[in-house]
């Protein structure tokens, strides 16, 4: 057979065309994507900060992602299935740190996981003591724990809840070597059960969230469900970009006192302890990485573009997209600092 000029590109031609939709499938998310939560609430923070991402990825890809709160262990598991890019994670520092605690079922998300974008900061972390409380601060709590004084924190143990009576911790030693054994934990389970610690007087001091808790710190102090912030553990950088209204009746201005460096607790004696409770994506590590790469690139313009912004504050989000190279070296170094705090008082805890 005589192969003419015309043949040959004929041939290659056929050849291109049978190779494109294999490509196309390689490099694009399918058109219905199942976006797993480590939460099974449909009402708290991760579900409303996943919803917005969505929507938007949503609507400037033209594809269908559905939010689907199944909680930490089934949302890694349902990960594992899956590395066509039907179904993705989002969750936040709980997911590395739940591996640091020993938590059964976290894996080292860093080895085992591809870690993807950061998308959004909760500023609202916070610890809580009751209005009539003698500890009206931070310092009064750690001064109490030096004079040997038990102060008991109500915590959700492994995670979250956790770093920050950790950090009370190692502040309470940084400060007073020993001192550390004085603050002790209370462990329960969701916010109404710290709540609740609280007020059956089982718990001077409680984990909470400036969502959650807010409203309680308007009620008059001889309410017995009256609260008061004497903690806010995200950084004032971050806090400072929420709105300036603050959340309820509590301005930013007034949050702010409650954060570094206007309320202290040391992690080293010569700077602050802070955390903000980042969420971000997940990937199957067998995921094709232009996945990857087409979700960093459509968020990029859809952070670009500024309206998700818009609806993430109106929330009490703060916006904080990082694509995934730069969001997996800030997470490590992140994870890092945290893993220092809890192996400090880990013979105490």
């Amino acid at each position: 057979m005589k192969f003419t000029r015309r043949t040959i590109l004929a041939a290659a031609s056929a050849t291109a065309l049978l190779a494109q939709p294999f490509a196309a499938a390689a490099q694009e998310l399918p058109g219905n994507v199942r976006l797993v939560i480590g939460s099974t609430s449909t009402g708290g923070d991760t579900y409303q900060n996943s919803s917005i991402v969505a929507d938007a990825l949503s609507e400037h890809l033209g594809i269908n992602i559905k939010v689907d709160a199944v909680g930490a262990t089934e949302a890694f598991k349902a990960l594992d299935r899956d590395s066509r890019g039907t179904t993705l994670m989002i969750f936040h520092d709980q997911s590395y740190l739940g591996n640091l605690y020993g938590v059964r079922g976290y894996q080292d998300i860093f080895e085992n996981y591809t870690v993807g974008p950061t998308v959004a900061i909760n500023p609202g972390n916070a610890y809580l003591v009751p209005k009539d409380s003698p500890y009206q601060s931070m310092d009064d709590i750690l001064t109490a724990a030096e004079n040997g004084e038990r102060v008991r924190v109500a915590i959700q143990p492994g995670g979250v809840s956790e770093i920050g009576f950790s950090a009370m911790k190692n502040a309470a030693r940084v400060r007073a070597p020993g001192s550390e054994e004085n603050i002790v934990a209370v462990n329960t389970g969701s916010q109404s059960d710290k709540n609740q610690a609280m007020w059956d007087d089982l718990a001077d001091v409680i984990n909470g969230s400036i969502q959650a808790n807010e409203q309680f710190t308007q009620l008059p102090e001889d309410d017995q469900k009256a609260m008061e912030f004497v903690w806010i553990t995200a950084r004032p950088s971050t806090l400072e970009q929420a709105p300036a209204e603050g959340m309820g009746d509590t301005t930013r201005d007034e949050l702010l006192q409650y954060a570094s460096p206007e309320t202290s607790v040391t992690l080293d004696g010569e700077q602050d302890f802070t955390f903000d409770k980042e969420f971000f994506f997940l990937f199957n590590p067998e995921m094709d990485p232009a996945i990857v790469e087409q979700i960093d690139t459509a968020l990029t313009e859809i952070f670009e573009a500024g309206e998700i912004q818009e609806r993430q504050k109106a929330s009490f989000f703060i916006p904080n997209f990082l694509p995934s190279d730069e969001a997996r070296e800030h997470l490590q170094n992140k994870r890092g600092t945290y893993e220092q705090v809890i192996e400090e008082i880990s013979t105490e805890s």
